[in-house]
């Protein structure tokens, strides 16, 4: 009874009962047959991919299941979820196949930013018709149309209901603080990114659902949907690199390991290891670029896709004629280590 992952959770309901989010903060991907057969015998799974409501009666029998299969963090999370009066789901991926459900599509995000999998390693594929947006404040999720309502009645019991964000995605810290990073404005890191430890995340710095780094990084640019930084790279302040969603059609647009992306600067196209773009210089997949041998003669002109991730190269701009140039990149990229040690 394979399945590639599952989770107890609890589900935020609007006014017609239908489920807008769901927090699962110890989902479990690959679980063992013997884990999956026993939470179907306990809340009645039979086969596919389900999320099930259930009572929190049944939550001490799935701690005991979660306990024999060495899944301590879900133990305990089922063990304080025999208490709660707040809705509870159980979502069951039998494959990693499009997410037909709000709660099917929440687990998937959370597993990317627990660091489960990576970006790109589940199907996002119609998440973003799936979700539909929700006010995220100060008294949890709530559904647009109740909105109005809910703040009259703070305003009557003498409180404010604080609106921080209108969105499909919420900040991430609120489900998952991963271990060893540093995040400096939590509201620019969305729900569904991967942060790497010894990432540091500046104010000004964004990481997007579907992407983020894979290892010590520094991020004071916006890292966009689908984007994957390499272990090592800084991107520099006001940078920007063009995702999945903003015209990178279906490319991944990638950054290998010890690049630098410069302030101010824009790539749209994958970088290999030991890369630097300078300064305010923006190379998109189609931009011309005359290639410079080590004495600084022109070799050729080539495309940038054509040097998609290719190692060791240096993207700048002449400044006398504004002509896109690359050389070998002599000198490699290193970060901080002090800056990094997010303990």
């Amino acid at each position: 009874m394979a399945s590639f992952s599952l989770a107890l959770g609890t589900a935020t309901k609007n006014r017609d009962g239908k489920i807008i989010e769901a927090f699962f903060p110890a989902p479990i991907l690959n679980p063992s047959d013997s884990l999956t057969k026993a939470v179907a015998e306990i809340t009645g799974y039979e086969s596919g991919n389900q999320a099930i409501e259930i009572a929190s009666d049944i939550c001490i029998a799935l701690a005991s299941a979660f306990e024999v299969a060495g899944e301590a963090q879900a133990a305990l999370f089922a063990t304080k979820a025999a208490h709660t009066e707040q809705p509870l789901v159980v979502v069951v991926l039998e494959e990693d196949s499009q997410p037909s459900s709000v709660a099917e599509g929440f687990l998937k995000l959370q597993l990317i930013s627990h660091r489960l999998v990576k970006p790109h390693g589940v199907v996002l594929d119609g998440i973003f018709g799936l979700l539909h947006n929700i006010a995220w404040t100060n008294q949890g999720p709530i559904d647009l149309p109740e909105l109005a309502e809910r703040q009259m009645e703070a305003r009557l019991n003498g409180e404010t209901l604080t609106v921080d964000c209108v969105d499909k995605f919420p900040k991430m810290v609120d489900y998952v603080v991963p271990t060893g990073v540093r995040i400096a404005d939590t509201s620019r890191v969305r729900l569904g990114a991967h942060v790497g430890e010894g990432t540091t995340v500046m104010h000004e710095g964004f990481i997007n659902f579907n992407a983020g780094t894979t290892g010590v990084s520094m991020v004071e640019g916006r890292i966009s949907a689908g984007v994957v930084v390499g272990n090592g790279s800084d991107i520099g302040g006001g940078a920007s690199i063009m995702g999945t969603l903003s015209g990178g059609g279906k490319v991944v647009v990638s950054i290998g390991e010890n690049s630098l992306l410069g302030a101010n600067a824009g790539l749209g196209f994958p970088l290999g290891d030991r890369c630097t773009i300078e300064s305010g210089l923006y190379v998109t997949a189609g931009s011309k670029v005359r290639m410079l041998d080590a004495d600084g003669n022109e070799v050729e002109f080539a495309k940038a896709r054509d040097l998609a991730g290719q190692p060791d190269l240096l993207f700048r701009r002449n400044s006398m004629t504004g002509q896109i140039e690359c050389l070998t990149n002599k000198s490699a990229v290193e970060l901080n280590s002090e800056l990094h040690k997010n303990n």
